[in-house]
């Protein structure tokens, strides 16, 4: 009886503990903001999950914030005048979180490429243009390469072919 009691005292102990590690741990799995249609003040975040160095370019009509990961990967995450992330380009050995850097743009992301790879078997460079959204990616192993933009959000005046 001893046992049985000191077993429910043990688990009714453990389980707040457990669940505070469980949603500490889920909250910290979350992407990062500074995706697509995000704002400026969550590039930083972006910055710190990839571990990358950053590096601020201003141009006419936006700023390009230039992150580079330890491993090569180089993401550019183009912001507006009015601080809102409008595209987003990477290119490296590795293909980014895609979730990350698309945030609630993911969802429509990954249907569409279900639907692409669907309706064509075989290799090709992926190229999704839709409504409040355009993803264009390629390449092969160790060389990829990519962009992403809402055509909604791009400044006016700034033409897509700028995000690169």
């Amino acid at each position: 009886m001893q046992t049985f009691m000191w077993g429910i005292t043990q688990s009714a102990a453990v389980r707040p503990r457990l669940l505070g590690a469980v949603l500490l741990t889920l909250g910290l799995a979350l992407p990062a903001s500074a995706a697509l249609g995000g704002d400026l003040s969550s590039v930083e975040a972006d910055r710190a999950q990839m571990k990358a160095m950053v590096k601020i370019t201003e141009t006419e009509g936006y700023t390009v914030h230039e992150m580079k990961t330890g491993i090569g990967t180089v993401v550019r995450e183009y912001v507006s005048p009015e601080g809102r992330v409008f595209g987003v380009a990477w290119q490296g050995p590795f293909i980014p979180n895609m979730q990350q850097l698309l945030g609630t743009y993911f969802q429509q992301f990954s249907a569409a490429a279900k639907a692409a790879q669907a309706s064509y078997h075989g290799r090709r460079p992926l190229s999704i243009h839709e409504p409040g959204l355009v993803v264009q990616s390629s390449g092969h192993m160790r060389a990829y390469w990519g962009r992403a933009y809402d055509p909604g959000l791009v400044p006016q005046g700034i033409k897509p072919e700028e995000i690169r």
